[in-house]
């Protein structure tokens, strides 16, 4: 190896070394982002909607965007999607959703009270945590596998929606370059999402390509924490988790 290539060599390593931390430190700032009060999750006590139709044991379990952080409880996606269900259902509603879970949290921390209840409809909004988590491939396949099979064993006919990871590059929060790099790890994830969705045959609510550019467009969609969605931001996604939810009904899942 010439003297030139050992240079460059070193050269490359300390541009790549220093872009990582430089990425680490951004990401340490960002995720610290401004005082705020402190969140409460929802309580797990279930919530009657509806008063005629057939009877809908509606379960949500996630992060943040499940437990509806950023926006007054009511115009969150638990509860907007459940009423969505109402319209023509006696839905039960409980959300375990969990602030600031990664798809092993909800593993951990949601599935077997989720799969006690024998649900017939799941939503499962996980995967912005996992970003920011730097999840690998491999941890999150297993996360999700787990969680569906936990659901069909409780329930076998139960109804599954996953969101998959939002569009974590339109988040004014992260500035450029980690802005940038926020994207490439919901494209990195989403990938997984897209296969297990696949493998499982459970309904993807494509929330990172329905709902990103939208983001990325309007700042004005997030909370003050530049982070969550606010209750406008959440508008945006229910329609496209109601979508998902009147295909999952209309398609009978084979586990």
């Amino acid at each position: 190896m010439t003297l030139f290539v050992r240079r460059a060599l070193s050269l490359l390593f300390i541009v790549v070394f220093g872009f990582v931390v430089m990425i680490l430190i951004e990401v340490e700032m960002a995720m610290s982002g401004p005082k705020e009060p402190p969140f409460v999750n929802p309580k797990h006590d279930p919530v009657q909607l509806g008063h005629s139709g057939q009877h809908v044991t509606y379960v949500v379990i996630g992060d943040s965007t499940a437990a509806g952080r950023g926006a007054p409880y009511k115009d969150g996606i638990a509860l907007g999607t459940a009423s969505y269900l109402a319209r023509n259902h006696r839905v039960v509603l409980t959300n375990f959703a969990i602030s600031g879970a990664t798809a092993a949290d909800v593993v951990k921390d949601q599935i077997q009270e989720a799969a006690r209840l024998r649900p017939d409809i799941v939503l499962v909004s996980v995967g912005a945590n996992d970003a920011t988590h730097f999840t690998s491939g491999a941890s999150l396949t297993r996360s999700l596998n787990t969680i569906i099979d936990t659901l069909r064993g409780s329930s076998p006919h139960v109804k599954i929606i996953v969101t998959g990871c939002p569009q974590m590059g339109s988040i004014p929060r992260f500035k450029q370059p980690l802005r940038w790099f926020a994207g490439t790890q919901t494209a990195r994830l989403n990938v997984v999402f897209a296969r297990i969705v696949a493998q499982k045959n459970v309904t993807w609510a494509h929330i990172a390509d329905d709902t990103g550019p939208i983001f990325a467009r309007d700042p004005t969609l997030f909370a003050a924490d530049n982070f969550h969605p606010n209750s406008r931001g959440y508008a945006v996604w229910i329609p496209v988790i109601d979508r998902a939810i009147d295909t999952a009904e209309a398609v009978k899942e084979t586990p």
